[in-house]
C-alpha cells in the first residue's frame, strides 16, 4: 500500500500480506492412514515368517538334543559323511525315485560302516605304527601287514559276541539320527509327516537309554577303525 505525505513529499510503502490461494486455503489436508497390523496387515507377513522360523529352529534344537547323545556310540566320521551327501541325494525336495535311490544307497552304505567297523581293532608296534584289521575266530586279519609286522595272537583279538551287539546298537542308533531329519522321512514316508513326528518324538531317546544300558553290560574294548574305545 502506497502513502505519500503532504510536506515532503515522501512515499511510504507499507507492505501487504498476499493472501493464499483459495485453493490452498480452503484445502482440507489428507487423513493419513497408519498402517495396517494385525493378520491381514503388512506386518503380518514378517510376523509370520518370524513365527515359522521360530518354529524351525526350535525343532532343529530338539533334534539335535536328542541325538547328541546317540553320535558317540556311531563310528568316527559316519554321521559326517551322511550329513554331507545327504543334501545332494535329497537335491530340491522333488523327491523323485532318483533321489529316493541315494537315499537308500546312502542309508545303507553307512548302516555297513557302523557295523562292520564294529569287527575291527588294531594295536600298536614297538616302532610306533599302528596296523588295523578285522577280527576273527582265529585272530586279527591285518588290512596291510610289513615283512618284520608281529601280529599278536591274544584272545582279545578274536572276535566276541559282544562284538555281535555293539555293531547291532550301532545301526540302531544310525537309524535313529538319520529318521529324526524330515528330509530322509518325506522322501521315503511321504504323506506320513505326522505319524514320522510322533513316532520321533520318543524313539531316539528310548534307543539312547537301551545301548547306554547295553554299553554298560557289553564294555567296549576295541580300538577299531573310528570306533575308540570307551
Amino acid at each position: 500500500m502506497e502513502q505519500q505525505s503532504p510536506d515532503v513529499g515522501i512515499k511510504i510503502y507499507t507492505p501487504t500480506k498476499t493472501p493464499p490461494p483459495e485453493d490452498d486455503a480452503n484445502a482440507t489436508p489428507l487423513p493419513v492412514t497408519p498402517p495396517a497390523k494385525g493378520r491381514g496387515g503388512d506386518e503380518a507377513a514378517p510376523a509370520a515368517g518370524g513365527r515359522k522360523r521360530k518354529a524351525v529352529a526350535k525343532g532343529v534344537q530338539k533334534t539335535l538334543s536328542k541325538t547328541s547323545m546317540l553320535a558317540n556310540f556311531l563310528p568316527t566320521g559316519t554321521l559326517l559323511t551322511f550329513e554331507m551327501l545327504l543334501p545332494s541325494a535329497y537335491g530340491t525336495g522333488e523327491c523323485s525315485e532318483v533321489n529316493r535311490s541315494m537315499i537308500h544307497a546312502l542309508l545303507g552304505l553307512c548302516s555297513l560302516s557302523c557295523f562292520f567297523f564294529h569287527f575291527t581293532d588294531s594295536f600298536k608296534t614297538p616302532d610306533g605304527k599302528v596296523y588295523y584289521g578285522f577280527v576273527t575266530p582265529r585272530g586279527l586279519s591285518l588290512f596291510k601287514t610289513g615283512p618284520d609286522v608281529e601280529i599278536p595272537q591274544d584272545e582279545r583279538y578274536q572276535v566276541r559276541f559282544s562284538d555281535l551287539v555293539h555293531a547291532v546298537m550301532s545301526v540302531m542308533v544310525f537309524a535313529a539320527i538319520a529318521l529324526s531329519d524330515y528330509r530322509v522321512t518325506n522322501c521315503l514316508f511321504p504323506g506320513h509327516e505326522k505319524e514320522m513326528d510322533q513316532v520321533m518324538e520318543g524313539f531316539p531317546v528310548m534307543v539312547g537309554v537301551v545301548c547306554s544300558g547295553l554299553f554298560l553290560v557289553f564294555p567296549k574294548t576295541r580300538y577299531g577303525i573310528g570306533c575308540m574305545a570307551t
